[in-house]
């Protein structure tokens, strides 16, 4: 996100529609379990798909599921189990923004992240021991 230091709502949007695709991800991030705040040191998380999250406001508040697509344009993430009926009759899915999801199990199948995963809480675990 670029720097502001207004405290105008709308500057505050403006500036997060503006910002470059590799930040957008960092914002895209959901508060963890607190099993998960515990075991991995860390608060939040980013997304990704294959996450288990559970849906904590709205609607569809209680449901638990997979994360199955993130639009990070409009910053809405696409969980399993969540969908709204047409009028038609066919089902359609519907979005979630990440800050009313919180992260169950995560999508550990990239090494990569696993291993930031591991790294970050080794890092908080021997700062706290220091």
């Amino acid at each position: 996100m670029t720097r502001t230091l207004s405290g105008k709502p709308s500057k505050q949007r403006a500036a997060l529609y503006k910002t470059h695709a590799n930040r957008r991800r960092r914002i895209l991030s959901a508060s963890l379990s607190t099993e998960l705040k515990t075991d991995h040191g860390r608060n939040s998380y980013p997304v990704r798909k294959g996450d288990t999250v559970k849906i904590l406001r709205g609607d569809f508040a209680g449901i638990e599921g997979k994360i199955t697509k993130i639009d990070t344009k409009r910053q809405r993430l696409f969980v399993e189990g969540v969908s709204r009926e047409k009028v038609a009759g066919t089902q359609s899915n519907v979005s979630v923004h990440s800050s009313k999801v919180m992260i169950t199990k995560l999508n550990l199948d990239d090494k990569w992240r696993a291993d930031s995963i591991k790294a970050a809480a080794a890092t908080t675990n021997s700062q706290e021991e220091a």
